[in-house]
């Protein structure tokens, strides 16, 4: 049955053609699977809580009648200012707005979220821009540019928050710099969601077209229920395609962990556990409460954009598993910095089983893409990732983790595959991890944290964070373990050492003895040069007959490392027992990256310097398995992979071309993307 949704009709009919709907939430209670919801064109300001789940013979379909024409949003417009004082305006609203839930009343709070950071889950726009939050008056009266931001510019745009408790009232100033706010589109979040099942299990929807944009959400750590604005809350195979996501307080769209109500944000609530024992009890919780490959997760996003929203653009723990994130444009994630924790990028997932990520547009993001624990199976594949380190001209040692990279791969036992992507950013890749294979990228900023960043912070303790390792294409775990390091392999790879801005080499120099990163600015495989060969790794245990032996460390030292095939360029640096290594000193390459209304250009004179046949084809057999969890690195179907397709899905030569492109031409501009 299909049935029809106008806002603009005169009043709510039966759901027919000729008599629609006028809120998409009554055919969301009304919709069972097979059924399709087309949405004509207008704003739908409400909150959509799907009823019904559909089956996977019989999907549930909510469909924009035009894309990005039915726009569903958290926020309401507000014409009911009156001037203040100069440029600062005064609304008055009453509490009936919001329901059981204000967000002018709710902080921003929760696991790893850093807590000196006051913020309301509620947002100020002028005309589609979210305003700042000042945490008095006086910085609304007297605005000063926030420096972190990366819009220095509109920083001085500021709104604060009062309650009038006699008359039920919420206050909100804002500062709107000669703009007149009543003529101008002024709007103010008052919903949590925009359209996210209240019930778990709610599965085998598709979203189709839609711009969702506006909502008042909540932190969304690995250790909470993560909710975004839009979600399938903890149900199977969603398909959310061709929106338009922007503007959440914090998180876009989750993928993420349903609510364990004994062990909800416990780590802030009672403190007396550590974050990671709380994650590893969520994780065991989950399993046992069915967190299974039949239950959960098999979700696609696909084409759509993504963008600015405070935390992440997509979220996840747990429940995002089996998933295929494709042809999205992520960018402008947490831009104004005005939350800060360790939970933000373009993407942050946790337990990112058999994910596949391939074919996106990352870049301006406070870190592209995040792979927290059992990133094992992930496939980065086909992304070009860009500007997501922080533009900033300096930046304290405090605040290094929000440096931001192309990728992070955290604590996790692999296997992690990074391939065919651009890696343009001035960090690429962030590697406190191990079981990763990096193959055929162009890669042009550094690798940091190589031996770091894997232990809790104590000050005389031992407190390493043992994560879970899993049955191959499968939740169930399998054990958990530390992470010893290595264990990484780099194939086929081209290196180009961008220039160095002074600022990130002096960071360098201050984080050298840091636990958490080195800052390492220096493109190439040299964080590894202190690695095992396979041979000297392997050396360790002869002779050993195992049980009464001489005690030893051979357990717990670094793990073997692998490369070959890769180049280097504008002094960028391999490992030293990185045998074949083509370094050119003679060569000055030059890349670049360009937008035109949405046609992506990379240009770059590399292609006229590579050797030619060099380099043998990669595949499964090549990068064996990861070393903790036994897994090879395949499909998540347990099939082989052959590297013998390049960025663009083009054949590639019996000795292929390093990098992502194969180019045995010498071409010199490449349209990576064309909206």
């Amino acid at each position: 049955m299909t049935f029809y949704v106008d806002t603009n009709a005169t009043r709510s009919g039966n759901g027919e053609k000729n008599h629609p709907f006028k809120k998409i939430g009554e055919a969301a209670a009304v919709a069972r699977a097979g059924d399709e919801v087309i949405v004509a064109p207008g704003i739908y300001r409400e909150y959509v809580n799907p009823k019904n789940a559909g089956t996977a013979e019989n999907r549930i379909v909510y469909r924009s009648e035009k894309p990005r024409a039915a726009v569903i949003t958290g926020a309401e417009q507000i014409k009911n200012w009156t001037q203040y004082k100069g440029d600062v305006y005064l609304a008055r609203i009453p509490n009936g707005i919001f329901g059981e839930y204000n967000p002018y009343k709710t902080l921003v709070s929760g696991d790893w979220f850093i807590a000196f950071y006051v913020a309301h889950t509620g947002e100020v726009f002028l005309n589609d821009k979210s305003l700042y939050e000042a945490t008095s008056l006086e910085d609304v009266l007297n605005p000063k540019v926030y420096e972190k931001s990366w819009d220095k510019e509109f920083s001085i745009y500021k709104w604060y928050t009062e309650q009038d408790e006699k008359t039920d009232e919420t206050l909100i100033y804002a500062n709107f710099h000669g703009k007149n706010p009543n003529e101008e589109n002024v709007e103010i979040t008052v919903r949590e969601n925009c359209f996210y099942p209240s019930s778990e299990g709610i599965g085998f929807i598709t979203l189709s077209g839609f711009k969702v944009c506006k909502a008042a959400t909540q932190w969304a750590p690995p250790t909470a229920y993560q909710e975004g604005m839009i979600g399938p809350h903890w149900s199977k195979g969603w398909i959310i395609e061709d929106c338009e996501v922007c503007h959440s307080k914090c998180s876009g769209i989750s993928l993420g962990k349903y609510k364990q109500p004994n062990n909800d944000n416990k780590w802030l609530k009672t403190k007396f556990k550590d974050g990671t024992q709380t994650e590893r009890d969520n994780i065991c919780q989950a399993q046992i409460e069915g967190w299974t490959k039949e239950r959960i997760g098999s979700h696609i996003v696909r084409r759509c954009e993504i963008h600015d929203c405070g935390q992440t653009g997509i979220v996840g723990h747990l429940g995002g598993v089996f998933s295929i994130i494709e042809d999205n444009h992520i960018h402008h994630i947490n831009n104004k910095q005005n939350l800060a924790g360790a939970e933000i990028g373009g993407i942050k997932m946790h337990a990112a089983i058999d994910v596949i990520i391939r074919r996106n547009h990352f870049h301006h993001c406070t870190r592209g893409l995040w792979l927290d624990w059992q990133a094992q199976g992930t496939r980065v594949t086909q992304n070009i990732f860009h500007d997501n380190t922080v533009p900033l001209k300096e930046i304290g040692k405090e605040n290094i983790d929000g440096l931001g990279e192309d990728i992070f791969i955290e604590v996790s036992h692999g296997p992690t595959l990074v391939d065919n992507n651009l890696l343009l950013s001035d960090y690429a890749l962030k590697l406190p991890t191990q079981g990763v294979a990096v193959v055929h990228n162009f890669i042009a900023g550094s690798f940091t944290a190589v031996g770091r960043g894997v232990d809790n912070g104590t000050l005389t303790k031992p407190a390493p964070r043992y994560t879970p390792y899993h049955v191959p294409h499968r939740t169930e775990i399998m054990g958990f373990m530390t992470i010893l390091h290595g264990d990484c392999r780099f194939y086929n790879n081209i290196f180009v050492q961008q220039k160095k801005r002074p600022f990130l080499e002096q960071l360098q120099e201050e984080c050298k003895d840091a636990e958490w990163t080195d800052a390492n600015v220096v493109c190439g495989t040299i964080p590894f040069d202190k690695y095992p060969t396979q041979e000297e790794w392997l050396s360790q245990f002869e002779g050993y007959c195992g049980m009464g032996s001489e005690p030893s460390d051979r357990y717990y030292n670094p793990l073997p490392v692998w490369a070959a095939g890769n180049a280097f360029f504008n002094g960028a640096v391999p490992m030293k027992k990185e045998s074949d290594a083509f370094v050119d000193t003679e060569h000055k390459v030059e890349f670049s990256i360009s937008d035109d209304s949405g046609k992506i250009t990379f240009k770059t004179n590399v292609y006229e310097f590579l050797p030619k046949g060099k380099v043998a084809t990669i595949s499964t057999k090549t990068l064996g398995e990861a070393f903790e969890s036994e897994q090879k690195f395949e499909n998540p179907d347990g099939s082989e992979i052959v590297f013998n397709e390049d960025f663009f899905g083009n054949a590639r030569a019996a000795n292929p071309t390093q990098g992502p492109l194969e180019n045995s031409s010498g071409q010199k501009e490449f349209v990576l993307w064309n909206l």
